[in-house]
């Protein structure tokens, strides 16, 4: 960027220059004349914007190089000798090509050293992972890297063109036998246009250029030298409109730190912890402090304050700061003088194209020089054997010479593919006394030989082209594909909801009887902690609800009865509410839970009747359903004037239903009696693996069903194991190996071997502390977990590394009873082993469990006989969320009234009084 700068304002002053030469017609003091400068604005604009494209900021397609990047290179081919240059030097030398400034030049060989593929650097070039610039040019040293020497440069096969003063011969291009261009990528800004290209892998380009030379389809995606994460699901082939994700690796050092140890491509470690620390002051994440250990590799530790999930953190990392980016490719490149927009892959197939016919002009150069020289030996050895040399001793002049060496060999000249020329026979007249005197006719003849097996060679491989570009490629991954690996790993990414990441940083208020909320009424009622970009949903007496954007005061009308932090796609929150239809009308009865809706728009609750209010309502967020009283007024000849009612007999419905008539006379109140267990079923829990993400939506392997008690169980191959409650904001080790729904009673088995023991190991144990992380094996670096099974009755397979020993079937039931987590376990065997295998378990039958379930079942239809019943009373009213521990009365309780909701008609409108 700095060049272009630097050239932008060379160009400008140039325009100046030349604005200034215009000159008036006639006296300006009497009479002004105005000069039209729309002609030369035209000229000089365009002029000027093609240079820029052309010559500046736009790659060229044949060699992926800009100008400057490719009079660096050519310049470094003049000055290489094997060791290394000062790059000031190189820099001085390439100012014979480039009409520029040191300054961009020295920072753009920078840039192609720090892309770690043509040059090879000496002494500090700066550092692509903490922005950190390179020292000064003449501190630093650099020569050509031994792939640039074999794929960049050939002086047979390349173009050239006066240099800007003429004075000296560059390159059109130079003859790049390999997609560079996608290697390393591209970015420039020119005058109505600009590119942006993405490094790709050295490794993958390879295979897709061997893939396109098969006829076979390829795909090529970006891979950055700064790691991270990428989701390339809308890359569009790099052209534009695409869109690539990247993401920083963020992992869980432990309950109190998160480490990052690869970050995105564009930004740097600086750059990451500014954005953090900028979101932190704003309030969006909350942290401790950040350490910056980056050295040769990325560690940026992230330490959190008590009480902060890790989980959400890392979400809110992503959501909030630079850890997650999107980059816009666009693949802008320069074809026969005019800038082209094309795709990678089209891009990859020019590339492989023109390798081929590169290639094909060697060899063809190559077969053309061995043919030469076949023909030369074999008139030497005609010359020479035949002692032509001595017809020339009686000649005197120069042109008698020739002519006599020309009719001595004409009898022998039959078998040469060309005539000889004046030249050739020139040639013969040089060969000294000393060479014809040792000449030895078997070392000709097998010199002759080799020449033609070499040259039988080249047409081999000029009339099997592909077969040889393909081998041609492979012999560079094989030489110089070592440590080029992908460091950048392909995910698909979830999307992260702002809202739901954002941690608590202003505090809800709400004046009630004004109808007031927000963040700033610190002298009204405090409602909840929330972000600063959450929604409030509202209801009012009147049976009015609206979901407004969070504000430090804002007026919603007056009567609020709830208040409280929206939540989008919210299905299980279910509000249970009764309300009077208008002054006279009658009282009904919902359930009801709210989704979606749109920003500040009002919502009636009621049939719509005017005077309509509220006489009951509650938010229940794992859908409660309550037991109440309902008290009449004492008017007329009214003989029940209280009764309960359970809300579990109401089906769940859309706001907009009139609800289920209570009664048409006037209620005098409707009281709290008994909290109810939640009417919701349990929820199914998927997990995807693309994401590695816990999700509701049906995505990827179903877990199980889960009740508030249930949790997961998670193993890893570091031989740690857990037992925790599903949260759809979790996020998973790399190494997980076991997923599953946890069973308190069902025991882990495990092989493993002990690095300090240098012997394997069976364990079977059960988690002891759930909610707390163990580790199972032992602590020593060398050890190593083989195998770990969840089931009943495992078997596993041992196969020995003495070929004497036939392979072991063990059941690790047998073998070893349940002991303590922290247990050693017994050893399996002292002699050596090559692997271990996990086979079919044996067949087992839960039959306590099954027993268990079917007494349940009984129970529940003798209890579903008497519903309604009274709920047992709940000692705080209003307690909307049921204990972890609930005893088996209130759980057989609550599958009761689920069977008996599911079996009412919901649809039937019932009046109860």
């Amino acid at each position: 960027m700095s060049e272009e700068i630097n050239e932008n304002e060379e160009n400008l002053e140039h325009l100046n220059q030349n604005s200034e030469d215009i000159e008036y017609q006639g006296d300006l003091p009497q009479e002004e004349t105005i000069t039209k400068i729309t002609g030369m604005y035209k000229e000089w604009f365009l002029d000027y914007a093609s240079y820029v494209i052309l010559e500046r900021a736009v790659p060229a397609l044949m060699d992926g190089l800009k100008p400057v990047q490719r009079r660096i290179m050519h310049s470094m081919k003049d000055l290489d000798d094997g060791r290394y240059n000062k790059v000031a030097n190189i820099v001085g030398h390439t100012m014979q090509y480039h009409p520029h400034g040191d300054a961009s030049i020295a920072d753009a060989m920078v840039q192609i050293g720090q892309k770690e593929l043509l040059i090879d650097m000496q002494g500090n070039w700066g550092n692509i992972l903490t922005g950190d610039r390179a020292a000064a040019s003449r501190y630093i040293e650099a020569r050509l890297s031994k792939f640039a020497l074999e794929v960049v440069f050939n002086p047979k096969t390349t173009k050239w063109q006066a240099s800007y003063d003429g004075r000296k011969k560059e390159p059109v291009n130079l003859p790049v036998k390999f997609p560079l261009l996608l290697a390393q990528g591209a970015e420039g800004i020119a005058v109505g246009l600009s590119t942006k290209i993405l490094p790709h892998n050295f490794l993958e380009l390879i295979e897709a250029s061997i893939k396109y030379l098969k006829g076979r389809s390829f795909k090529i995606l970006p891979d950055f030298l700064t790691g991270g994460i990428a989701d390339f699901t809308n890359y569009n082939d790099g052209k534009r409109g695409g869109k690539v994700r990247v993401r920083a690796k963020i992992s869980q050092l432990d309950k109190k730190t998160l480490v990052i140890t690869e970050i995105p491509f564009a930004t740097t470690t600086q750059s990451l912890i500014d954005s953090i620390l900028k979101a932190n002051d704003k309030g969006k994440i909350r942290i401790k402090r950040i350490e910056d250990n980056t050295a040769a590799n990325v560690e940026i530790l992230v330490h959190l304050p008590p009480n902060v999930s890790p989980d959400k953190t890392i979400d809110a990392l992503y959501a909030f700061t630079n850890c997650e980016n999107s980059i816009s490719p666009l693949c802008c490149i320069i074809e026969d003088n005019k800038p082209l927009f094309v795709g990678v892959s089209e891009m990859l197939k020019h590339s492989t194209e023109n390798t081929v016919q590169l290639l094909k002009r060697e060899l063809e150069i190559q077969l053309n020089e061995l043919e030469e020289q076949w023909h030369f030996a074999s008139l030497e050895r005609i010359f020479i054997e035949n002692r032509i040399y001595r017809d020339i001793e009686e000649e005197e002049t120069w042109k008698g010479v020739i002519s006599a060496i020309d009719e001595g060999l004409q009898p022998h000249i039959k078998h040469l593919k060309r005539a000889v020329t004046e030249e050739d026979i020139t040639r013969l007249t040089e060969i000294r006394i000393k060479k014809i005197s040792k000449f030895d006719i078997d070392k000709a003849k097998q010199h002759i030989e080799s020449l033609e097996e070499k040259i039988e060679g080249v047409k081999h491989h000029l009339a099997n082209l592909i077969e040889y570009a393909i081998d041609y490629f492979k012999n560079l991954k094989d030489k110089y594909g070592k440590g080029k690996e992908r460091k950048t790993e392909i995910r698909t990414f979830d999307d992260i909801v702002a809202t739901k990441v954002a941690m608590n940083n202003a505090k809800l208020y709400v004046n009630r009887a004004e109808g007031f909320i927000g963040t700033s009424l610190r002298r009204d009622e405090f409602v909840c902690d929330c972000s600063d970009i959450d929604d409030i949903i509202i209801f009012r007496r009147d049976g009015k609800m609206m979901v407004t954007k969070i504000d430090a005061k804002t007026f919603v009308g007056k009567d609020i009865i709830h208040v409280a932090v929206f939540k989008k796609k919210d299905k299980r929150t279910v509000y249970n509410m009764m309300y009077k239809d208008g002054t006279k009308g009658p009282s009904y009865m919902k359930r009801f839970n709210v989704t979606s809706v749109t920003r500040d728009k009002e919502y009636d609750l009621t049939n719509g009747s005017k005077g309509s209010k509220i006489l009951y309502f509650t938010a229940n967020p794992n859908g409660e359903a309550e037991v109440v009283t309902v008290n009449l007024r004492a008017v007329g000849s009214i003989k029940k004037l209280k009764w309960d009612i359970d809300f579990a007999e109401l089906g769940v419905k859309g706001r907009g239903v009139r609800g289920n008539t209570i009664t048409k006379f006037a209620i005098k109140s409707v009281d709290f009696k008994s909290a109810g267990v939640s009417t919701l079923k349990p929820r199914k829990i998927w997990f995807d693996d693309a994401v590695q993400r816990l999700n509701v939506d049906e995505r990827g392997e179903l877990l199980g069903e889960f009740r508030a008690e249930d949790k997961l169980l998670i193993i890893t191959q570091s031989g740690k194991a857990k037992a925790v409650k599903p949260d759809l904001a979790m996020h998973f080790e790399d190494d997980m190996i076991v997923l599953e729904k946890w069973k308190s009673n069902k025991p882990i088995s495990a092989i493993y071997f002990d690095g300090e023991k240098a012997r394997y190991y069976i364990k079977r144990f059960l988690i002891e502390t759930p909610e707390k992380e163990e580790v199972f094996i032992s602590e020593h670096p060398k050890s190593q977990l083989e195998i770990v099974a969840t089931d009943y009755k495992p078997v596993a397979e041992v196969v020995y590394s003495k070929r004497s020993l036939e392979n072991e079937t063990v059941n690790l039931e047998e073998f070893i009873a349940v002991k303590g987590i922290k247990a050693l376990g017994n050893q399996l065997t002292t002699e050596k082993i090559k692997q271990v295998n996990l086979l079919e378990p044996l067949p087992y039958k839960e039959y306590e469990e099954e027993n268990m379930t079917a007494d349940e079942d009984k129970e529940e239809d003798v209890i579903e006989d008497k519903l309604p019943i009274d709920v047992p009373v709940v000692d705080k009213p209003n307690v909307l969320e049921t204990s972890e521990k609930e005893d088996k009365k209130q759980a057989l309780l609550k599958k009761a009234i689920q069977k008996k909701k599911e079996n009412t008609d919901d649809d039937t409108q019932q009046t109860l009084f």
